[in-house]
């Protein structure tokens, strides 16, 4: 038990802080890059035009700008997410042979230190697209709207982290993505509405679909009308076809479920580089 404890030169809280700060100045030029910001900031300019000024009078493009924002930042972080163990698996092999920190300080070190990397430019996208889109004009509904999809990407992240993590080969990790990508896609709720029943659990494990319900729950309430049938004739909004089939109703489920899917994958991330390392 002693030579375990003593076979680390330093404590984990130290080896935590020290691959903290190299990991934030490595990363930085990397996420920050002008590359980057310019494809998420075009991106959003984009779909703040294509969507100028919209309202409820056309439902159905609010709808669908809701779900490119499920679908965009569930897309983008994952791809990202999937280089990340591969890229860094000769130096970490090299290092943890030698003993210089724990798996444990070095993985807590890089979900840490994401965290800015990756929540900056999903809030600057959100700001920009939100208010041009013409949403819902209440600072609450566009912070609920901001929280989730922060936690999206969040989710997003773990499941490029854990598929990066079991496959360790960026080609293969990067197909098996697309795949699960395309079928949350499928499954999320906007293009189908009426799923078979011996397929439907698809869209249970799918956090697109938690998101797009998520996100249109805080924009819409139970007692809002949109023109139907011209001038005069309105229709709830939860009637829509589009909303009716989601099935909104209690939200603090789908926020459970994106929690769940939150700590899970992150866990099966670390279990995975746990098997294929040296302890």
């Amino acid at each position: 038990m002693a030579g375990s404890e003593n076979q680390w030169s330093s404590s984990w809280w130290m080896q935590f802080k020290v691959l903290l700060r190299r990991g934030l100045k490595e990363r930085k030029h990397e996420s920050y890059s002008g590359l980057r910001i310019f494809q998420v900031m075009t991106v959003s300019i984009l779909s703040g035009l294509l969507w100028w000024h919209s309202d409820k009078a056309h439902i159905q493009d609010q709808v669908g700008l809701l779900f490119f924002f499920s679908i965009f930042w569930g897309f983008f972080p994952l791809f990202n997410a999937i280089f990340a163990f591969p890229q860094e698996r000769p130096m970490l092999l090299k290092e943890r042979s030698s003993g210089m920190y724990r798996l444990s300080s070095y993985y807590f070190a890089r979900t840490a230190g994401d965290l800015p990397m990756e929540l900056v430019l999903p809030t600057l996208f959100i700001t920009v697209a939100y208010w041009m889109g013409g949403l819902k004009p209440s600072p609450a509904t566009f912070v609920f709207t901001l929280l989730i999809i922060l936690l999206n990407v969040l989710v997003s992240q773990g499941l490029g982290l854990a598929l990066g993590a079991i496959v360790m080969d960026v080609k293969q990790a990067t197909t098996l993505a697309s795949v699960t990508m395309l079928v949350f896609l499928l499954a999320g709720g906007y293009y189908i509405q009426q799923i078979p029943p011996f397929i439907s659990w698809l869209k249970y494990v799918s956090f697109s679909h938690y998101c797009y319900k998520l996100l249109v729950g805080v924009q819409y309430s139970e007692t809002e009308v949109y023109e139907c049938g011209g001038a005069l004739v309105h229709c709830r909004v939860f009637d829509f076809p589009a909303i009716r089939h989601l099935g909104i109703g209690n939200m603090g489920w789908d926020v459970a479920a994106l929690a769940v899917m939150l700590v899970g994958y992150r866990v099966l991330a670390y279990v995975a580089l746990r098997m294929g390392q040296p302890r």
